[in-house]
């Protein structure tokens, strides 16, 4: 029996631009094949630093270019002594990396202001890390109302933010919403993200607005950890940039991405309405299922796994037992209705509780 993976937040092998990228690469080495080759500016890739400038109207000098999304975290992570706050549930990486950390709940509006704004007053700086678009692991999306009150504290210089947004592309239903580094003008908010969720994860290609002080610092940093960057990844994706396949494939993209999601959603109504609930995100990669209380998610898995199903328990990311994240990114829709069938059959005894 084959497994139906819920389970990592991947792209489905045809939303990879494969020729497209392979030629990408072939004429980025040909045109520029010794600052592809050679060691370079250890911030990154430079052309790509300026397209990055560019595009979130920053001077050059404040854009990093990581490893994916998640070296950023560690960097800027690197740079901060005081308190740091993350939404509940959360990123599991960030959460097994920070060790101690403070929590604020989401719902379905994103994480709560109210909530946050006592923990502020306990003194001592804090650093907020927030996915507010499509957040990893339930897919909800902070609201702009509540984006401008964390703007607001942002500004005031209660609250520093690091704002994780490497999904806010990947719409399918609605408008976008300003980021929280546009809300602020950029005052004491860190913008990260990454084309690992747009183009290709293989590529490892993230990067990091900060500071131009913090860049600075950060050169030292990052010549301590790898010296120059894979330079020829990144050259690949700025090539792929200037041909003007970026939103072409992200179109695509979002049009595959939209028909699991659309799947899943419409394999949960039928299997599970009045069993459980889950969130509807409006684009993104993933969606948050809250089981009958008193279910073991956990104990779950093991089930799930027998039959050829896997998804992560909610514990992982610091949610309630009986939760658990669905990753549609990577199933194709035939295959989530199959899985989520052989899911629904699993939750205790099928029989309607009152959910939370």
């Amino acid at each position: 029996m084959r497994t139906i993976s819920f389970a990592r937040g991947v792209p489905a092998p045809e939303c990879l631009p494969v020729e497209a990228i392979a030629d990408c690469a072939k004429a980025a080495i040909e045109r520029d094949g010794a600052a592809t080759l050679l060691y370079g500016h250890t911030l990154g890739y430079e052309p790509l630093r300026e397209w990055i400038a560019t595009r979130h109207e920053v001077d050059v000098g404040r854009v990093v270019v990581t490893n994916g999304s998640l070296q950023a975290f560690h960097f800027v992570l690197s740079s901060f002594s005081g308190r740091v706050i993350v939404e509940r549930p959360t990123y599991d990486r960030p959460r097994k990396l920070l060790g101690a950390f403070e929590e604020v709940s989401l719902d379905d509006e994103g994480l709560d202001p109210a909530e946050l704004e006592p923990m502020l007053a306990s003194g001592g700086p804090a650093l907020l890390y927030t996915i507010p678009t499509f957040q990893n692991p339930t897919g909800v999306t902070l609201s702009e109302e509540r984006r401008r009150r964390l703007a607001e504290l942002a500004a005031d210089g209660r609250l520093r933010i690091l704002e994780d947004d490497p999904y806010g592309l990947v719409r399918f239903d609605g408008e976008p919403l300003p980021t929280l580094f546009e809300l602020s003008a950029g005052r004491n908010v860190i913008y990260s993200s990454s084309f690992s969720k747009t183009i290709a994860p293989g590529l490892r290609v993230g990067y990091v607005i900060v500071p131009a002080e913090l860049a600075k610092e950060l050169e030292e940093v990052v010549a301590s950890t790898y010296i120059t960057p894979a330079l020829v990844t990144q050259a690949t994706v700025l090539e792929f940039l200037r041909r003007g396949s970026f939103e072409p494939n992200l179109e695509r993209v979002c049009g595959l991405l939209r028909a699991r999601r659309d799947a899943m959603l419409e394999g949960l109504e039928s299997e599970l309405t009045g069993h459980a609930r889950w969130s509807r995100p409006e684009g993104g990669y993933f969606l948050w299922l809250e089981l009958p209380d008193g279910t073991d998610a956990i104990e779950l898995l093991s089930r799930a796994t027998d039959v050829g199903v896997s998804f992560v328990p909610g514990p992982d990311f610091g949610g309630p037992p009986s939760s658990a994240r669905l990753a549609f990114s990577f199933a194709s829709p035939a295959e989530i209705e199959e899985g989520v069938s052989r899911l629904a059959a699993l939750v205790p005894a099928a029989t309607p509780v009152e959910l939370r």
